[in-house]
């Protein structure tokens, strides 16, 4: 049996590995400092064990931290490690951006959830309503072994399945990849272009527009464009659609935006999201 220490394991993301890990096949150490996360973790009929006792005893090591902190506290955690132990950092930021200390015989792994698809098949309102993923819904997970020996993906990627559970897949790609999936893909672009529909909406309700016309009428038509626009319903856009986005493409969709994509633009979005400070200057 391997063992897992689980670094915030009380926190927003560690809790909810938590509901998973504890329900595991691993032997799992839970490592918490905030009250409030201890109290969570007793709650759930938990012990905490300290960090450094953690870590020398445990095979694999979770960050699951906000990103701002995984640079200090992996500092600390990495020299603790046992020899061919396994870090596994929950969002690529920190690692893309060279935030993990140097240590040739440790393995470093980033995994992070694709949360359940939009498209999806499932039945239960737990899973219909299980929008982030790890509880009922079945999600993907997108994984990259950043160091160490081959046969650790495999370790890595089962951990993986029983943290994120549960999970209908698993992908394989490099950290820098991951880096463009996120920020710039899904937050950067996706979650921008998210709130600005919402804002499209209440524009709409300022001018007149009953509330609930609107967001019934903004809803259901994302739901038969986005499955236009993604292959899933089969059909076309109507040429009298297809006009209108054009026109509307010239007011609010600047040029260039494909720039975003560059390296030295993907690395600029991610030191700015860790000095949040940075963005008003």
């Amino acid at each position: 049996m391997q063992t897992i220490s689980l670094i915030g394991a009380g926190g927003k993301m560690g809790g909810r590995l938590t509901n998973n890990l504890m329900h595991s096949s691993y032997e799992t150490k839970y490592v918490e400092v905030s009250g409030q996360g201890i109290e969570s973790l007793k709650e759930k009929g938990l012990m905490i064990t300290a960090q450094d006792e953690a870590v020398k005893q445990s095979d694999i090591v979770i960050l699951a931290i906000p990103d701002v902190m995984i640079g200090k506290v992996a500092a600390s955690v990495v020299s603790s490690m046992k020899s061919g132990a396994m870090l596994i950092v929950l969002d690529p930021a920190a690692a893309y951006m060279g935030h993990l200390p140097e240590r040739e015989d440790v393995t470093y792994f980033v995994a992070h959830p694709c949360h359940p698809p939009l498209f999806s098949e499932e039945t239960t309102r737990e899973a219909r309503k299980d929008f982030f993923g790890g509880v009922a819904a079945k999600q993907a997970v997108v994984c990259a072994l950043m160091q160490g020996p081959e046969e650790h993906f495999a370790v890595g990627e089962e951990v993986v399945q029983a943290m994120y559970a549960p999970v209908m897949r698993t992908h394989r790609i490099t950290v820098e990849q991951m880096a463009i999936l996120e920020p710039t893909m899904a937050e950067t672009i996706g979650a921008a272009a998210a709130s600005f529909l919402k804002q499209v909406m209440d524009e709409a309700v300022t001018r007149g527009v009953p509330y609930e016309a609107a967001r019934d009428f903004m809803l259901g038509h994302l739901n038969i464009e986005l499955a236009i626009v993604f292959g899933e319903a089969g059909n076309p856009f109507s040429d009298a659609c297809k006009v209108a986005m054009e026109y509307g493409r010239r007011y609010w969709l600047k040029e260039g935006w494909e720039t975003l994509f560059e390296p030295a633009s993907v690395r600029e979005q991610i030191d700015v999201m860790l000095h949040p400070e940075k963005l008003a200057r």
